[in-house]
């Protein structure tokens, strides 16, 4: 049969007096009785207090890892000058190619002209100017629009 439940060591591995306190008339101090021996590997010495160790498992193969760069690019902001960039039609690296269309400034200047007395023709003069008309960026490889700079 097992040990009375007072001899067994508590689960934090102290151990549990075997009676309750008595009182000494001559000094009026309770006082315990000895405490039985600790068990192997309980007490204050704690060697061996960790845990047993694990069995050892296996290490699974790691998986391989696919890395993907991911580039971020800057938005492009289009002026009247050709722009190096990455195109994002044929992400290829290529400056773009200037392509002058009339905009409102042109229509503009050219109104104004119109009403300063230049009909005879000499209002038209800002459609043959390219600082006054607005830029359209192109792909020199694919031909696609890539942005249009805007002079009003």
């Amino acid at each position: 049969m097992s040990a009375p439940a007072s001899h067994l060591p508590a689960p934090s591995g102290y151990p549990i007096p075997s009676a309750p306190p008595t009182y000494e008339e001559t000094t009026g101090i309770n006082t315990y009785p000895p405490y039985p021996a600790p068990e192997s590997g309980h007490g204050p010495d704690m060697k061996s207090m960790n845990p047993p160790p694990y069995p050892s498992q296996p290490v699974p193969a790691p998986n391989p890892v696919t890395v993907q760069t991911v580039y971020v690019q800057q938005p492009v902001t289009f002026y009247d000058r050709p722009v190096q960039m990455c195109c994002p039609s044929c992400n290829k690296m290529i400056v773009t190619r200037l392509s002058y269309t009339s905009g409102a400034l042109t229509w503009l200047s050219c109104g104004s002209l119109c009403l300063l007395g230049c009909v005879a023709g000499c209002c038209f003069i800002p459609f043959c100017i390219d600082a006054l008309q607005d830029v359209d960026h192109y792909c020199p490889s694919c031909q696609a629009l890539l942005g249009t700079y805007k002079r009003l």
